[in-house]
């Protein structure tokens, strides 16, 4: 009853939309990724639905409970890097073998949430560093809000007009009004065809796994340091750019583990901490109290269970929604987070190099290796920074 009457108190409509958008915007933005990936490992239809219900389920329960539990807004998600890498691999495997792969990488991150490695590997790196390479991931969501405005001119136009006169009257509800007057304007105009939508229960294929030492080492510890460099890194830098710097990372690692663990089998592939889908539940424009903002990370769970057991019908719909709605969407909701990474990024004068150069670096998008530019932006932020310290020390001895 307590936790009731404090979910009624602390409830708003923007927190609420904000969970929406980031489900919105994470399914309509990378769903066709996990289905190359499912397609990869050999699933059919019925195994393409029990991932997407795997997915469902795993977010939904983790952002449900951990956002609760701590009462911060805090986003599990899938690792779409990892689904990349499944996708593109030459490595012939077949579901049972790639569900072995899945349980072996839940393990991994299980341990390293457990022995608290991860995160004193957070702690060592300065907030400066942490934002630019969050500004610099963030970065292309917003300049894809004007790739979109040159294709879809009158949509994004009315939306990008929308968002700036809401941002005057009710800025915590600017996101919301963009969000309705954009799926007004595609309804007039014939642009979302739901007609083939049908809404059924989700059906969960359980597949029991087989193990290969040649790809649990050629597959899966490229996913596991994928996942780590490429998701959960970033996934901190969003929560310490938010005011969220206080937060034991260890147990939130933990509970990726373990979701990657059990729902691996009917194809939850990995679990890890939110980034892009997370800096629009983080932000003010969820809800200026940053006390208040955990309810848009109850209201992401929420609908990412509804994705888990209507997997058929979301999919269905979220593929509906035209490709410029979805990217203008996002570059709306990240422009508050862009613009306050890249303060907190060149606020400390003695970490501006470092912090320009990771931002550089991670707005670049290069990869070496299959491993993302955020993984080498950090490398070469924090080098710089250490041989700062180096330099400095010499200097007085």
């Amino acid at each position: 009853m307590l936790l009731l009457s404090q979910l009624k108190n602390d409830f708003s409509f923007s927190a609420l939309v904000a969970g929406f958008v980031a489900v919105l915007v994470g399914f309509a933005s990378a769903i066709a990724i996990v289905f190359q990936a499912a397609k990869t490992a050999g699933a059919d239809q019925a195994m393409l639905e029990s991932w997407v219900w795997a997915l469902g389920i795993g977010m939904g329960l983790s952002s449900m409970g951990l956002s609760l539990w701590y009462k911060r807004p805090l986003i599990i998600a899938w690792s779409t890097p990892g689904a990349a890498l499944i996708a593109a691999t030459s490595i012939e495997l077949t579901m049972a073998q790639a569900v072995g792969v899945f349980l072996f990488v839940g393990l991994m991150i299980l341990l390293t949430g457990v022995s608290g490695l991860f995160s004193r590997l957070s702690k060592a790196i300065p907030s400066p560093i942490a934002s630019a390479m969050l500004a610099g991931i963030l970065l292309n969501f917003g300049i894809h809000l004007f790739t979109a405005l040159r294709s879809e001119v009158l949509l994004v136009g009315v939306m990008l007009l929308t968002y700036i006169v809401a941002r005057m009257f009710v800025p915590r509800l600017a996101i919301a009004f963009v969000l309705f007057v954009a799926i007004v304007m595609v309804l007039m105009t014939g642009q979302l065809e739901l007609s083939s939508v049908s809404i059924t229960f989700s059906k969960p294929v359980f597949v029991i796994p087989e193990f290969s030492l040649s790809l649990l080492i050629g597959l899966g510890i490229p996913l596991f340091l994928v996942t780590m460099s490429s998701q959960n890194l970033p996934g901190v830098a969003v929560l310490k750019a938010s005011g969220y710097s206080a937060q034991n990372i260890s147990p939130v690692i933990s509970v990726t583990g373990i979701s990657t663990l059990l729902l691996s089998p009917f194809g939850g592939f990995t679990f890890n901490l939110a980034a892009i889908t997370a800096a629009i539940c983080t932000s003010e424009e969820a809800h200026e109290n940053i006390e208040q903002r955990y309810i848009a990370g109850v209201s992401a769970g929420i609908f990412n269970l509804l994705t888990g057991v209507f997997a058929s019908a979301v999919v269905g719909i979220f593929v509906a929604f035209p490709e410029e709605l979805v990217l203008a969407l996002a570059g709306l909701a990240l422009i508050g987070v862009i613009g306050n990474s890249l303060k907190m990024a060149t606020e400390i004068k003695q970490h501006q190099d470092a912090a320009i150069l990771t931002f550089l670096v991670c707005a670049s998008g290069v990869s070496f290796w299959e491993i993302s530019s955020a993984f080498w932006g950090l490398v070469l932020g924090m080098t710089v920074v250490v041989s700062h310290k180096l330099f400095t020390r010499l200097k007085r001895s």
